[in-house]
């Protein structure tokens, strides 16, 4: 099974996307709120991004509700 973390916001409409999205394809993953959750935040400014959603897949970065690289990701 893919190791699968969302970063995601409170107020982000592709970040609700995404994870309807993961949802409808029986995806499971961990949601990191950065809104909330200052160790988040933090995780992924170290990464280098500064906004969300980022996905990431068995170590894999994908920026933004990108349908087709999680889907290849995914092998779905």
């Amino acid at each position: 099974m893919s190791d699968i973390i969302v970063y995601s916001s409170d107020s982000c409409p592709y970040c609700t996307s995404l994870k309807d999205y993961l949802k409808e394809k029986n995806v499971d993953f961990v949601e990191k709120n950065v809104s909330t959750d200052i160790k988040a935040r933090t995780e992924l400014m170290e990464m280098g991004h500064m906004g969300v959603p980022v996905t990431v897949i068995n170590g894999e970065e994908i920026v933004g509700f990108d349908q087709d690289r999680i889907d290849d990701a995914l092998n779905i």
